[in-house]
């Protein structure tokens, strides 16, 4: 009997071994994750579902808030302010990924195909902008496009074109044009990073084949560089298009929304209405924020449509 019962209790041991270890796998899950899903609860996910609930507010945030449904929804249809910089956020949607995204392409692709001894201090160089603040930049900027001063009209006036103390964020015409520099400036240096190394990962052979094939460096760069790291580069324009319908902190420093409006984006004109020295109205503030959010969501399924993710192996 003794012999019959001895092996259920060998073999017992190790699921019990088992057991304990994937409890403790478990708990060390819950210990790593619990920080930042916490975080995530409390910051993002509870002041979204507050936002939504505020939403159907009349409430300036300090007196007592009226239940109003669907009322700020209707009147910022009817609203042409939210119109007109939905048309400000579109241009710059379009506008600054473009140049952000061609010029960090054609910068990376440069320093990857020639080794330059200077590569490393030019990957600081170009990074430098992104480790400024936005207050940093909007005011280095502000200086250029000074009309008295300003860095940019003696440039122009070296070439005998009198500028006459123009200011560049003083006129409707060039303010909304002018504003494009700076965000494309502020984002170059981040992207030429992540080009730099992905490029990095693509085998020399296939360029030297190309070559001996006679190929020249823009065919390199349309015909191998550039769809082998296809996915790199859909990552950055989901970042760099999302990211300049949401930013407004720069256009804030700079112009605020102005001159008479030409400037102002959904962003702002959400803070200001919320923040503003005339009056606080988080009600429509928050409804205005439920906008953004649904033609975020909406920018980031089209870019998944018609720009999907593939699988690329070389």
């Amino acid at each position: 009997m003794e012999a019959e019962l001895q092996p259920p209790q060998i073999m017992a041991k190790p699921k019990r071994r088992m057991n304990k270890a994937s409890r403790q796998k478990r708990m060390f899950l819950v210990i790593a994750i619990a920080p930042s899903l916490l975080g995530y609860i409390l910051f993002t996910l509870y002041p979204n579902l507050l936002s939504v609930y505020y939403s159907l507010l009349e409430w300036d945030g300090l007196t007592d808030s009226k239940f109003v449904g669907l009322d700020n929804f209707i009147y910022m249809i009817q609203d042409k302010f939210v119109w007109r910089a939905l048309y400000h956020n579109a241009i710059y949607m379009v506008i600054v990924p473009v140049f952000t995204l061609f010029i960090s392409l054609l910068l990376a692709y440069l320093l990857n195909m020639k080794s330059y001894k200077e590569n490393a201090w030019y990957k600081v160089i170009y990074f430098f902008t992104n480790v400024l603040s936005t207050v940093i930049v909007a005011m280095i900027w502000s200086f250029i496009y000074d009309g008295s001063f300003g860095l940019l009209n003696g440039v122009i006036e070296l070439f005998g074109l009198k500028m006459n103390d123009f200011y560049w964020l003083g006129s409707t015409k060039t303010a909304i044009w002018a504003l494009v520099l700076p965000m494309v400036w502020g984002g170059v240096g981040l992207y030429v990073i992540i080009f730099i190394n992905a490029m990095s990962a693509i085998p020399r052979s296939l360029y030297e084949a190309a070559q001996l094939e006679g190929a020249r460096p823009m065919e390199l760069l349309f015909k191998i560089t550039i769809p082998l790291i296809r996915n790199v580069i859909r990552v950055c324009v989901i970042y760099v298009v999302l990211g300049s319908l949401k930013s407004f902190e720069i256009i804030m420093i700079l112009t605020n929304g102005g001159p008479e409006g030409s400037t102002d984006v959904a962003g702002l004109y959400m803070f200001n209405l919320a923040f503003g020295k005339e009056y606080h109205n988080y009600g429509y503030a928050s409804a205005i924020g439920m906008l953004l959010f649904v033609i975020l969501v909406g920018a980031k399924f089209i870019i998944d449509k018609y720009y999907p993710e593939e699988t690329i192996e070389f």
